[in-house]
């Protein structure tokens, strides 16, 4: 073993950072390790007959989108014969000889999992202040990443199209709801209706939608960023590390799309008539209230990334870690309901921290197109509720908001899968 692959053992294995390496801690590097490289094993083994050969790493290297002749797969497997790996010169690989061979490799950042357990662009629930997912080196090197950003991209479409109406109700209640005016979501539907007919159920859905692609592209790309500012000496990024990095890119594209947010908002509670469409909406509030109004409730937004991507990240990551060690002997796919699941609970969990200040947000995106509503500061708006409407009246529009979540996350999932079927992507 080198130095290099000891350091790597050293640093990986040393979890309580005293600068020593323990027994335990050794033995706990090693059970870990072990279990890894079984999956990833399972993975190659494509007829589990308990050995690799070449037409398994050409079938492996075909389902990351590389052609690989059979000359090249036979010249992979004779450079492992010559002592690296294959140890008895069959030409294959079996279980005992990956497993000596990278038992002390700390190759811990498993292909595998990264590749099955994506969800924030899988998953589409309406927001889109989750840390972006992880794609493989192959992933990106094949151009892959980018069809699954487009698919993620055309299953959010389909899912808050699908969703619009009950989230058009959030907004109205968030605004609108208060103790001496209590709004029910059969009375806040027919309001609706009866104002402008069933397609105003879907009013802002249009400008939602489009911002999609924007917020998407930007966050990706600012995670990228991010990741090799904050990664030290271009090594793994920690799992604190990856929380900075994507709540930086989170801000960074709120940011840059966030007049796309005050006019979904303002779009959503038009009356019939107030807005001929989003350009018109947008020069409205132009002329009348200048520059400043396209950021009103950008700080509250800003400070639910924090609250919202944390949690989200925790929990989605203790949920998939608790499944992979009590549940994954041959392969690290965890099935569509589990995924999905862990998806929901996570994004649930997130939306149920931050949602005070997406209520706050709203209300400050809404504040000038209300009549007579005084235009008050966050703290100051934040007082107001709690003295009227007390701690659940940061909470209003709440069930609507969750009644959506389980319609949005099946049919975003079912979408992204026929796309990526489309495209081309396999598992």
């Amino acid at each position: 073993m080198g130095k290099g692959e000891a350091q790597k053992i050293f640093a990986s294995g040393d979890t309580d950072k005293d600068e020593g390496l323990d027994f335990e801690e050794f033995s706990k590097y090693l059970k870990e390790h072990e279990k890894k490289l079984r999956l990833t094993f399972k993975s190659l083994d494509k007829n589990q007959d308990g050995s690799i050969d070449a037409r398994e790493i050409q079938q492996s290297f075909k389902d990351l989108g590389l052609n690989l002749t059979d000359r090249d797969a036979e010249k992979i497997l004779h450079r492992y014969s010559q002592g690296l790996i294959d140890a008895d010169g069959t030409m294959t690989v079996d279980w005992n000889e990956w497993r000596e061979h990278f038992l002390f490799n700390p190759a811990d950042d498993l292909q595998e999992i990264i590749r099955y357990w994506k969800h924030s662009t899988v998953l589409d629930i309406g927001d889109s202040l989750t840390i972006p997912d992880e794609f493989t080196e192959e992933e990106k090197t094949t151009g892959i990443w980018w069809k699954q950003l487009f698919a993620g991209g055309m299953a959010g479409a389909v899912s808050r199209t699908g969703t619009a109406p009950l989230d058009r109700m959030k907004v109205f209640m968030q605004v609108h709801s208060s103790k001496s005016n209590k709004i029910s979501l059969v009375d806040g539907f027919k309001q609706m209706i009866k104002e402008g007919g069933v397609a105003s159920l879907w009013r802002g859905n249009g400008v939602n939608v489009i911002k999609i692609a924007p917020e998407t592209a930007i966050k990706f790309m600012a995670y990228e960023q991010y990741k090799k500012l904050l990664a030290k000496d271009g090594g793994k990024i920690q799992s604190h590390e990856r929380f900075m990095a994507g709540s930086l890119a989170g801000a960074t594209a709120q940011t840059a799309i966030y007049p796309m947010e005050v006019m979904k908002t303002r779009l959503t509670l038009r009356k019939t008539g107030q807005y001929s469409g989003m350009f018109d909406c947008a020069k409205k509030i132009l002329k009348k209230e200048g520059v400043k109004a396209f950021y009103k409730g950008y700080v509250p937004n800003i400070l639910g990334i924090i609250p919202y991507a944390g949690i989200d990240l925790a929990v989605y990551e203790t949920l998939k870690n608790a499944w992979l060690s009590r549940y994954a002997k041959d392969t690290a796919n965890p099935g569509i309901l589990v995924l999905l699941g862990c998806g929901t609970i996570s994004s649930t969990c997130g939306q149920l921290a931050s949602y005070p200040l997406a209520l706050v947000r709203t209300r400050m995106q809404a504040q000038a197109s209300m009549e007579g509503s005084e235009q008050v500061s966050m703290s100051k708006l934040v007082k107001k509720i709690m003295q009227k409407e007390g701690f659940f009246g940061l909470y209003r529009g709440i069930l609507p908001n969750f009644m959506k979540v389980i319609p949005a996350v099946s049919i975003s999932y079912v979408v992204y899968e026929y796309m990526r079927s489309g495209l081309g992507i396999s598992k």
